[in-house]
């Protein structure tokens, strides 16, 4: 039987132990920390973990850390150290987690921004994000937050090129050079299917998939059209998620749930 595990030795000194995941394009290392194994992690080492061409490469890095008030609490790192909550990283530690014996198949969880509830059914991995309390608009645009900031743009080119030209365009204008901001071109497909794009923060490139502009989107499309949906496909480059909600007042959200597959790459081992 084909065994999906791949060794990277770098020189004679630590020997970190990681499984890499991916959920709908967007990839992740994924990092046992129960017993404080790699607490060690500095954010030089993280953005050389996920360096593509000098490490092991990945859109984030995340570590699964023991915690008091849930299953586990989910340390994400974006790939140049940055921390933030992420959709689809969340939804590969959920399936991460059940391989490591934590839950089987339904858990609680703690990340940056709370408290969540992750469960699989089948190859479907669903997340409850936190409620959503504004949105925002920003030059004919939109801006919330759904566990990160995200700006959200109608546009019909979703071509690499006008992604990355309109993320950078966004992401270091005046208004949110400081604090960064994840940028979102949407296009609608059908009332109750769009499909996007995003230029991440953190990464400072185009990204195969995000959860949490995913999510926005959504959210974004139901506000402006008024749909009667209360749940939008998403169509991302690395496959499709699906949005549920709850919609309140308006701008206002809750019960919030996301879903999509996520998927065992390989485990590995790299000397740090």
């Amino acid at each position: 039987m084909y065994n999906k595990s791949f060794s990277y030795i770098c020189s004679d000194m630590t020997t970190i132990q990681f499984s890499k995941y991916e959920g709908t394009g967007n990839d992740f290392i994924l990092l046992n920390n129960l017993q404080g194994s790699y607490d060690f992690l500095t954010v030089a080492l993280v953005k050389r973990l996920c360096d593509r061409k000098f490490g092991i490469g990945a859109d984030g890095l995340i570590l699964i850390n023991s915690d008091e008030s849930s299953d586990f609490y989910m340390d994400f790192f974006n790939s140049d150290g940055s921390k933030s909550f992420c959709g689809n990283g969340s939804r590969c530690a959920v399936q991460y987690t059940m391989s490591l014996g934590i839950h089987k198949g339904s858990t609680v969880f703690r990340a940056i921004d709370g408290i969540h509830k992750g469960k699989i059914l089948g190859d479907n991995i669903s997340i409850e994000m936190n409620d959503v309390s504004t949105i925002k608009e920003h030059k004919n645009d939109y801006v919330l937050d759904t566990g990160s900031p995200h700006y959200v743009q109608y546009n019909d080119d979703l071509s690499s090129e006008n992604t990355i030209r309109k993320g950078k365009e966004i992401r270091f204008s005046e208004s949110f050079l400081q604090e960064g901001i994840n940028v979102n071109l949407l296009q609608v497909l059908a009332p109750d299917q769009i499909k996007i794009t995003t230029y991440e923060r953190g990464v400072e490139d185009e990204t195969q998939s995000c959860g949490t502009g995913a999510t926005a989107c959504a959210l974004v499309h139901d506000f402006v059209t008024h749909s009667a949906f209360n749940q939008i496909q998403v169509n991302v480059k690395g496959g499709v998620l699906s949005v549920s909600y709850k919609r309140g007042l308006k701008g206002q959200y809750s019960d919030i749930v996301l879903s999509g597959p996520a998927n065992f790459i390989y485990n590995g081992t790299i000397k740090v």
